[in-house]
């Protein structure tokens, strides 16, 4: 909880409504209608648990997984399960703001402040007012915003724009993240006391691939929603079809699982489900993979004399690693899979010893 605040709360009324918390959220999660969780018996059911027991409280919670993993639905499901589930939802993500528009989203701005402020405006935290403010990709922040931020966790007032006025609301904060926040702390990249508090409660979601089991509820949930969105009769995908869905490594999780039936479902005009036609469109191609330009490949050779660094031959075997992967990262067959780490640590070493993955894409 950001403060208690002393005074009314002073979000409109339409600023208030709750978003539904059933249907298919952005990131291709899902929840039923009646506030469960598809998984929640099985491959989430630690993760639930761990909501459970936190979503009553005003602790910060950060949510960790890998994109598509479900990070949005969870951070509603706390919000419905908590105190605040009357107030207002906001979702905000920080990778999609502009670093000078920053300030003025988060905490609003006066009129005049800058060229074209024509109006005063509240910003996120105000609207979040009593309810729950959830700061999706949080990793993007630039530093400058890490420390206004951590600010108003700190002590709970902030200003707008512009404004000499110190404002208080009562705002529960959840945030999430694809990165690995531990490693960008030790880059440099993301302030640890800033970690330190928004990471009170952490809950990580297992990427699909890791379980299995519950590809074959989401996958009837989605063929489900497909078909009664394109003719008003559900689908069901067969036991044979769902054995498929289960031997794909879901590198893109929910998401690419929801995408893939969605398309299946299109395939086979709302009538039946073309399951091996849609996956086969996400399947990486068998061809061998090509050498990446030597132009492109990092320069590991050492000068005349010396001896290569430790630096100079990981940087080598990540190349080669992100060769073979095609420049895929995350998923069987990437290139953290091929060297045996977690995607975070790979990516966090990538950075380091400036690595562009993008190079190796094909």
């Amino acid at each position: 909880m950001v403060a208690v605040s002393s005074h009314p709360l002073s979000v409109p009324p339409e600023a208030r409504s709750i978003e539904p918390v059933s249907g298919t959220l952005e990131d291709g999660a899902s929840v039923q209608r009646d506030d469960v969780v598809v998984g929640a018996a099985a491959g989430l059911a630690a993760v639930v648990e761990r909501i459970e027991q936190v979503a009553p409280t005003d602790a910060p919670v950060l949510l960790e997984g890998e994109t598509g993993s479900g990070k949005e639905l969870l951070a509603r499901l706390i919000h419905a399960r908590s105190q605040r589930a009357e107030g207002p939802m906001i979702r905000v993500n920080c990778g999609a703001i502009p670093a000078e528009l920053i300030d003025s989203e988060l905490f609003g701005h006066e009129r005049g402040s800058f060229t074209g402020a024509t109006g005063t405006r509240q910003g996120w935290f105000e609207r979040a007012d009593g309810g729950t403010l959830f700061l999706d990709e949080v990793a993007e922040l630039p530093l400058a915003a890490q420390v206004r931020l951590l600010r108003v966790l700190q002590e709970g007032t902030f200003t707008r724009v512009g404004g000499t006025k110190d404002l208080r609301v009562s705002v529960r904060v959840v945030t999430a993240t694809h990165r690995d926040l531990r490693a960008m702390c030790e880059e440099g990249t993301f302030r640890s006391d800033l970690w330190y508090r928004i990471g009170v409660f952490t809950v990580r979601i297992p990427p699909l691939r890791d379980r299995p089991e519950d590809v074959a509820p989401l996958a009837t949930h989605f063929a489900h929603k497909s078909g009664i969105a394109l003719t008003g009769v559900p689908l069901v995908p067969t036991p044979s079809e769902l054995e498929t869905l289960r031997g794909y490594s879901w590198p893109g999780n929910v998401r690419e699982l929801a995408a893939v039936v969605e398309r299946a479902a299109i395939l086979g005009g709302g009538r039946r489900l073309e399951i091996a036609a849609a996956l086969g469109d996400a399947r990486p191609r068998s061809s061998p993979p090509p050498a990446a330009p030597l132009s492109s490949q990092p320069a590991v050779a050492a000068p005349a004399g010396r001896l290569a660094t430790l630096d100079d031959a990981m940087r080598a075997h990540i190349a080669r690693a992100l060769v073979l992967a095609r420049g895929r990262i995350e998923g069987r067959g990437g290139a953290a899979d091929l060297l045996g780490v977690n995607p975070h640590t790979l990516r966090g070493k990538m950075r380091r010893l400036r690595i562009d993955w993008s190079v190796y894409r094909t």
